[in-house]
């Protein structure tokens, strides 16, 4: 299944996350000057979260009243990771975690939790907190090592709506009490259909990955990149908006999540010629390019070797 399924099943998801899977990229942000850095606390949803709470010390929330008990959020040690626990028993610990809210799903009550590594271009994991025959019970979802796709709930379920980059199939998956967490279906990164060059405008592009959008740079990208195109778009992930060359071509640059400086990503079209150029650079220091760097022109090898510090 590909669009199928979200129009059919996933019109309560979609005006719930009020993204499309297909198009709702995650929020770009220039690559770090020297590091990826945890991003800093965001503070609590915990509406209670203010009493207990001392004003100097922001990374405390306050215990969420759950099911007869207390969900705490702690951090034992001065930058080591929080710990998440019900009434003292662990249930999950990482240096991002935060609580997100509480849901009836059926007649049961569930905590949604969010816990990740923090940092640039990566989204939390979900952890689903509920009580069964008297004892709480916890899942995780995490789709890939780079989070969890956006939570959606119904009265009956808890859905997850997949990112998905240019060349990407993943399972939509959901998750209720009785059955656990299953797969919906599966969807499939599917450009703008009748998109063309001419339909090109890089002014609205909050991260050149949007420029995949257009048919008929898909197909392009496609052609060079085959099956490297997955790998390529998660290069360029964590970047910003794109730059000109006098004769009209746009780039820009990014890097992978967690791994700036060691896996960068440059990706160039040229709307007027009908081209489209990749290279990427991993922890060798050797770029691959697509097509070979011999064959650009020479106005895009200089915004390359620019971008790279040649």
């Amino acid at each position: 299944m590909t669009r199928s399924l979200l129009a059919a099943s996933a019109a309560i998801l979609l005006a719930t996350i009020g993204a499309n899977a297909q198009t709702a990229a995650p929020a770009t942000q220039p690559a770090p000057a020297a590091s990826d850095q945890p991003a800093a606390d965001q503070g609590a949803s915990d509406p209670g979260s203010g009493s207990d709470q001392a004003a100097s010390d922001d990374d405390k929330q306050a215990p969420i009243p759950f099911e007869g008990g207390q969900l705490t959020i702690t951090q034992p040690e001065q930058d080591g990771e929080k710990v998440l626990a019900y009434d003292g028993k662990q249930l999950a610990s990482n240096y991002d975690v935060f609580f997100d809210k509480i849901v009836k799903i059926g007649d049961v009550n569930v905590a949604l939790v969010d816990v990740g590594d923090g940092g640039n271009q990566c989204g939390p994991a979900k952890v689903i907190v509920w009580k069964k025959d008297g004892e709480i019970q916890t899942t995780t979802v995490e789709q890939d090592e780079c989070g969890a796709p956006p939570a959606a709930v119904s009265d009956s379920a808890i859905y997850f709506v997949p990112y998905l980059l240019p060349g990407d199939s993943k399972p939509a998956l959901q998750w209720s009490p009785t059955e656990g967490l299953t797969t919906s279906g599966n969807l499939t990164y599917t450009p703008e259909p009748g998109t063309d060059w001419k339909d090109i405008d890089p002014s609205k592009y909050d991260n050149i990955i949007d420029a995949f959008h257009n048919e008929a740079v898909y197909k392009a990208g496609q052609a060079l990149l085959g099956n490297d195109m997955p790998d390529m778009a998660t290069s360029l992930l964590v970047g910003g908006g794109t730059e000109k060359t006098a004769t009209g071509a746009f780039y820009a640059t990014g890097c992978v999540p967690h791994d700036c400086g060691g896996n960068d990503g440059f990706m160039a079209v040229d709307p007027g010629q009908h081209k489209v150029y990749f290279a990427r650079r991993g922890d060798n220091g050797e770029p691959q390019a697509w097509p070979p760097l011999k064959d650009w022109p020479a106005d895009i090898k200089k915004a390359y070797d620019d971008a790279q510090g040649n």
